[in-house]
């Protein structure tokens, strides 16, 4: 199996390779960081927290904040809160949030489609993070660094 460094190398080496992937990077690459490492923490995935932690650094997300979800320390700032405190629920209450849950939600800026980009996130992560999990996935060489085990 490729490993994610692996992959990116070789779509960096393509012709466009480099402008392509950072099509991939999303608007929001801070937010897209909180619901991916707020999930692996929770779903306590030590190939993934380490492996979104390099993806974080090459997104150029605030250390401080991947420091934060990392440790499960409140986040920078209340929007961000907000989030995780949702992705939280919603991984939590297999996506029964209550109203008042919602409407937190939408108060703080967000909008249906973000409620949805979170269970989606969710279902990639479960995927991933269950398959890490059952087959061992040991931390590819490049993400050593980052290595994290859950407090």
């Amino acid at each position: 199996m490729q490993t994610f460094q692996q992959i990116y190398q070789r779509a960096a080496k393509r012709k466009g390779g480099e402008e392509t992937l950072r099509k991939m990077v999303p608007d929001n690459a801070e937010e897209l960081t909180v619901v991916w490492q707020t999930i692996n923490v929770e779903h306590n995935c030590t190939y993934c927290v380490p492996a979104h932690t390099g993806v974080a650094k090459m997104m150029k997300v605030d250390p401080a904040l991947t420091e934060a979800l990392r440790n499960q320390e409140p986040m920078p700032t209340d929007k961000l809160q907000v989030l995780q405190n949702t992705t939280l629920a919603v991984v939590r209450k297999r996506g029964e949030l209550s109203k008042d849950e919602v409407e937190a939600f939408y108060a703080a800026g967000y909008g249906q489609r973000q409620l949805l980009e979170i269970i989606l996130g969710l279902s990639q992560k479960v995927i991933s993070n269950y398959v890490n999990h059952i087959a061992e996935t040991p931390i590819d060489r490049a993400f050593e660094k980052f290595a994290w085990e859950k407090k």
